[in-house]
């Protein structure tokens, strides 16, 4: 390699999304004089909604940075120089060759690549967890945001057998010690054995799955959610304690801060009684399972009923213009799911087009893909209404912030067993909580009222005739 010749190599900022015009630089994680292999992480790439890890589309010597962090570059401006050999960077760039074929082969590397894009940050918990019980991290499936390893997968892996597979020196006997729930063997790692960490994002070794079954609607709280750092519950001092503020947190801030500044919020709730839904998805929920794949919630049924309420006040799907007020043809409903690190809203596109059964499968969908660090750009665009499930995790009653610049949020809450009087008599009812915050420029109390009324109607007309498809 010595008698190679060496030339200058660009490595561009990828383009993500087709609405990606720029991206900002955050943490250089490597530096000039480093030598890179491929794929090797050299930055971190966040924008208004994600942040990944932009790897090196080719192996060589980081020679100098261009754009350093905080800093913002547009899709396809070079972000540093890579002095590579002229024949490992004839091969890599392939038929095409030249520097601009570059651009496009970082673009594929960080698609293909995102999925894995966290793998290589391991928290102090897990680097511990690792080596007290022998565990070679790179043989580890993570099921974090962008693969990264959770103490979790690293118990998991323990408890199925993988410390005393680990090459490293301790005890093959600890993983006993670890206690951890019984997690089903369908699941189980499966890495190969000599495969190099570097070239796990080219054999894309990710599972759809998460290894231990989850909500797929609806927030979601971990048995054990982990904290951003390691916190000792017996210790004396009563000092402080800094975290970092994550760019993704930041933005929340942002969007959030902005969202009440901006928005006059108001907000009105409606009980409603579901006891025909309980009973409908009952009966098809096992078929639904066994045709579909994915678990049948009540959070496509609530989705149905929103959508045919948003067609009756189409008013409900509109923005703020100062001048105008401008609503919205399609009907685009933004989920609010929660991860381990932040709160994630994808879009279901066209909502207004699909039957329940459509909307079940893209709401699974779409959750997965926000628990496991897999949300595109376009996934998160093009919102016009959001809807929350904050039921999942036993709320009966909240006051959502309003998704800017939408007009509504509107909050399904838990669904709890009450005695209601009907005709002058007492029943126990499955009933639930829908909470509404409007945008008071756009929307007045008795729009938003008859909305509410509407999707009311809708709800507690599903009965055992009601069709899914």
């Amino acid at each position: 390699m010595s008698e190679s010749k060496f030339r200058l190599a660009e490595v561009p900022v990828p383009h993500l999304a087709e609405s990606l015009v720029s991206a900002t630089v955050g943490t250089w994680l490597k530096q000039p004089g480093d030598y890179i292999q491929q794929y090797d992480v050299l930055c971190e790439l966040y924008t208004d909604k994600v942040n990944v890890e932009m790897p090196s589309p080719i192996e060589g010597r980081l020679v100098k940075i261009l754009v350093g962090s905080g800093e913002t570059a547009a899709v396809g401006d070079p972000i540093c120089l890579l002095e590579v050999p002229e024949s490992a960077e004839a091969a890599s760039a392939g038929a095409s060759g030249g520097p601009a074929s570059q651009g496009d082969s970082a673009a594929a590397i960080a698609e293909e690549s995102a999925d894995q894009s966290m793998r290589g940050r391991y928290s102090p918990a897990v680097q511990r967890l690792a080596a007290e019980n022998a565990v070679d991290l790179g043989r580890v499936k993570g099921t974090g945001f962008g693969g990264r390893i959770t103490r979790k997968d690293v118990e998991t892996y323990i408890a199925q057998g993988g410390a005393q597979a680990a090459p490293s020196g301790g005890s093959q006997a600890a993983a006993p010690l670890v206690q951890t729930p019984a997690v089903p063997q369908a699941h189980a790692p499966s890495a190969p054995a000599h495969q190099p960490s570097a070239e796990a994002p080219a054999a894309n070794p990710y599972r759809p799955e998460p290894q231990i079954p989850v909500r797929s609607s609806g927030i979601h709280l971990s048995q054990n959610p982990p904290t951003p750092l390691e916190f000792d519950a017996n210790s004396d001092s009563r000092g402080e304690t800094f975290i970092d503020v994550t760019p993704i947190r930041n933005t929340i801030a942002s969007r959030m801060r902005q969202s009440v500044s901006e928005i006059p919020h108001a907000w009105t709730m409606i009980e409603v009684d579901v006891t025909n839904l309980v009973t409908l998805r009952s009966k098809v929920k096992e078929e639904f399972m066994r045709r579909e794949g994915i678990n049948l919630t009540y959070l496509p049924f609530l989705l149905k009923a929103v959508v045919n309420a948003i067609k009756d006040y189409p008013i409900m799907n509109s923005v703020w213009a100062v001048d105008k007020i401008i609503i919205k043809r399609d009907i685009n409903l933004a989920l609010a799911v929660g991860t381990e690190e932040s709160v994630l809203t994808p879009v279901i596109k066209k909502a207004d087009q699909m039957n329940i059964a459509g909307l079940a499968l893209e709401a699974d969908n779409l959750t997965k893909k926000a628990r496991t660090g897999k949300l595109s750009l376009n996934d998160l665009q093009g919102g016009t209404f959001t809807v929350n499930n904050t039921g999942s995790f036993g709320s009966i009653l909240s006051q959502p912030i309003i998704n800017y610049p939408q007009a509504a949020i509107l909050t399904f809450e838990s669904i709890v067993k009450r005695p209601v009087v009907i005709q002058d008599m007492i029943a126990v009812r499955s009933m639930v909580n829908i909470c509404l915050s409007l945008d008071h420029r756009i929307l007045d109390g008795v729009i938003c009222g008859r909305f509410l009324q509407r999707v009311k109607e809708n709800m507690e007309a599903y009965n055992l005739e009601t069709k899914l498809y």
